[in-house]
């Protein structure tokens, strides 16, 4: 049985969020982690090196895989800011729509600069994601 390979850590997210590079990145790093503080009432927690999460969930799936993951968060990298909506955004599409610009993957939503998004529609994706997670896996705060 394997396990995802990305952990939570000891390690201090505010921390972290403080040597993202650029300073744009960073200030932005800034911002969601007050967003999502606010969306979810939940402290962050660093997950492998760079994943900022709030909450965790606990999954066992068919095959016999099984893990622990953030239940939501994100992660202010160089090319992209990347938000964690797990399992995904497939019923999401209205408030995606009313987003901004952005690109999608399976559980990720990339946005190429903050400010060119509607951050009111991104604290209403984040409790949406919550809420269809929480339909599927047991979450916890962290």
């Amino acid at each position: 049985m394997t396990a995802t390979t990305t952990q939570g850590t000891e390690a201090e997210a505010l921390a972290f969020l403080e040597t993202v590079e650029p300073e744009r990145r960073r200030e932005e790093g800034r911002a969601l982690d007050a967003l999502f503080r606010e969306t979810t009432g939940w402290s962050p927690r660093l997950w492998g090196d760079s994943l900022v999460g709030y909450g965790r969930y606990r999954y066992r799936y068919e095959s016999g895989r099984e893990g622990e993951f953030l239940a939501t968060g994100f992660s202010p990298r160089k090319a992209h800011l990347v938000l964690y909506i797990m399992p995904g955004y497939s019923d999401l599409g209205g408030l995606l729509s009313r987003l901004g610009p952005h690109k999608l993957g399976k559980s990720c939503l990339y946005i190429r600069r903050l400010e060119t998004v509607d951050a009111g529609v991104v604290s209403e994706i984040v409790p949406a994601g919550l809420a269809d997670l929480a339909s599927r896996w047991e979450v916890h705060p962290d």
